[in-house]
């Protein structure tokens, strides 16, 4: 006896699995019912770390030294090659936004995975080329009355924007789809694999930050020290073989499928127009059976959605109450995207300012050897990710699981609102720190001295840094967690999106508090806040007035936690 399902494929009895070790709603890649002795968890989502690690490999390795390859081998000036990266990173935040819609309205995430694989390959390959390029030809040089210019000439200026930018349309489909298909291995219907979803997010940052670290050392100092087109195609190498890995792992994957039918964005818009036209209507939560008592009394008025325009409840092109609930799950993420702006602004600060206070200090860690201001991050942010994630996963959660009953430990807000309050009191240390490098630079004369080093050790730093590292363990992933569980299930990709987008308008919204307080403070005589002489500038009074925006997005976080009810699910234990 034979049977066809979903792809039409006859297979025989034999091959029929087991009921109770079929994953309800999924699928293999040959479109029959998943496994799950045989298919996801662990045993899918090593090779999608791995593709992940190798992503982040190559979106860093090119990423984080630009700004050298740009005034030096493209012969630009500082200030044209910090608006392009501007433009670049801003525009990376933003794609993913499109990417997820793509991925999760017309081609799966399976798919835009593999084709945003294709494009970083393609990208890296004539990122290397147009290495290879400008390395073999001399820069074209002119004279203006500011003196002698020199630059690439515009076909190898041509060739490198559109690597360049391919990349970062790489980035876009790739980053909101590759997580969101990796925690879709786990079945959040099962109680052991529930556990294990909570545990992929904590190891999944703990790989794809902290294992790059080191790698990343090693490819900036092939790129400054041996060539461009090494360290360019050093990556291609790297993500066109786990391009393939990925691709060997297909036979575990599980690929999830949703009956609800009809486009979640169309559903939703739907819910919001019949709601708006019976906003006259009783409410009817208490007249319609499973309704959604579980929802809380936020957004009411939806409900009114599932009434007809006469008023009664049997046209059948009411919305069902899922739609309804769909809308809600969404529109209740919007409080706590807005309240986590503030994270975002503070999160922005390490590889900038914080850099730019290091390099005035004493970096000497033993009397011959001076640590790169650069290098702080990686020594005092990343190095606490590494340490206390395991902690965190294999410690604190199971002691905190036993206590709270709760498979997670605490709860998605709970630690969220942690590292907020913990990215806050970084910032204020900060603002102590620099009123106190201020504070020694006039003691000592040096306040007319850009370039003198100030009496004070670069480990006054430390505990800003080690902060805003326990910061991320608690809140980046706690995001992660939180936008992908709550947003509906057709709609995971756009969740991890969401996600992203908080820390790419929290970076655009930095720059432009630091060019706007800059321009305005500049005046008089003055270098501003942000005046070349640090010893001049005002970076206390800039983080004095970030701390006040975390403080006030926290407080707008714990108001909206309160009332918040997480999305209803079954778990089979």
């Amino acid at each position: 006896m034979t049977i066809s399902i979903a792809t039409g494929d006859e297979i025989s009895e034999a091959e029929i699995p087991l009921l109770d070790d079929v994953v309800e709603a999924s699928v293999d890649v040959k479109g029959r019912p998943s496994v799950r002795s045989k298919s996801g968890c662990w045993k899918s989502a090593v090779f999608i770390m791995a593709l992940g690690y190798a992503e982040k490999f190559a979106y860093y390795g090119i990423g984080l030294n630009m700004v050298s390859y740009l005034t030096g081998n493209l012969g630009l000036s500082t200030a044209s090659a910090a608006a392009i990266l501007n433009a670049w990173f801003g525009t990376s935040s933003l794609l993913p936004i499109l990417g997820a819609l793509v991925a999760d309205l017309f081609s799966g995430r399976f798919r835009m995975i593999i084709l945003a694989c294709v494009l970083y390959v393609a990208g890296l390959g004539f990122l290397t080329l147009s290495a290879s390029l400008t390395s073999n030809s001399p820069l074209e040089c002119k004279s203006t009355v500011n003196g002698t210019t020199c630059s690439a000439n515009h076909l190898h200026l041509v060739i490198f924007f559109f690597s360049f930018y391919t990349v970062a349309l790489a980035y876009g489909g790739f980053s909101p789809c590759v997580q969101a298909f990796g925690a879709e291995q786990f079945d959040e219907k099962d109680k052991f694999e529930d556990k294990e979803k909570s545990s992929f997010f904590n190891w999944w940052y703990f790989i794809v930050v902290g294992g790059t670290v080191v790698p990343l050392l090693i490819l900036n100092y092939i790129q400054e020290n041996v060539s461009w087109e090494l360290g360019f195609g050093i990556p291609a190498v790297i993500m066109f073989f786990s391009m393939f890995l990925f691709l060997i792992g297909s036979t575990t994957y599980r690929f999830r499928i949703y009956s609800d039918g009809g486009n979640p964005f169309v559903r939703i818009h739907r819910v919001i127009v019949r709601a708006v036209k019976n906003r006259q209507a009783a409410p009817i939560a208490e007249s319609i059976e499973g309704s959604l008592a579980h929802g809380g009394g936020s957004f009411m008025f939806l409900e009114n959605a599932l009434l007809a325009e006469d008023g009664s409840i049997e046209d059948e092109k009411i919305c069902s109450i899922k739609d309804v609930e769909d809308t809600k799950s969404i529109l209740r993420l919007a409080p706590f995207w807005f309240a986590c702006l503030g994270y975002a602004i503070i999160y922005a600060q390490p590889s900038t300012l914080y850099t730019k206070q290091a390099s005035t200090l004493d970096r000497h860690i033993t009397p011959t050897f001076q640590i790169p201001a650069a290098s702080l991050q990686h020594l005092f942010i990343v190095g606490p990710i590494i340490l206390s994630l395991p902690l965190y996963d294999q410690v604190f959660v199971p002691l905190a699981r036993a206590i709270t009953k709760n498979p997670m430990g605490i709860s998605m807000l709970q630690r969220i609102g942690t590292g907020l309050f913990l990215s806050f009191i970084s910032i204020v240390f900060a603002a102590f720190v620099e009123t106190k490098r201020l504070a020694i630079a006039r003691e000592y004369g040096l306040v007319d001295i850009p370039g003198a080093l100030i009496p004070m050790s670069v480990w006054w730093l430390a505990p800003q840094y080690i902060l805003s590292g326990i910061a991320d363990v608690l809140g980046m992933i706690g995001l992660q967690e939180f936008f992908y569980d709550q947003i509906p299930s057709e709609l995971k990709s756009v969740g991890f999106a969401l996600y992203l987008s908080i820390l790419g308008i929290g970076s655009l919204i930095s720059s432009f508090l630091v060019s706007s307080i800059q321009n305005a403070t500049k005046g008089n005589g003055q270098g501003g806040w942000f005046s070349n002489n640090l010893n001049r500038a005002h970076l206390d009074y800039f983080y004095w007035l970030l701390a006040g925006l975390g403080a006030s997005g926290l407080i707008m976080f714990i108001y909206f936690s309160k009332s918040y009810v997480y999305k209803r699910r079954i778990v089979l234990s």
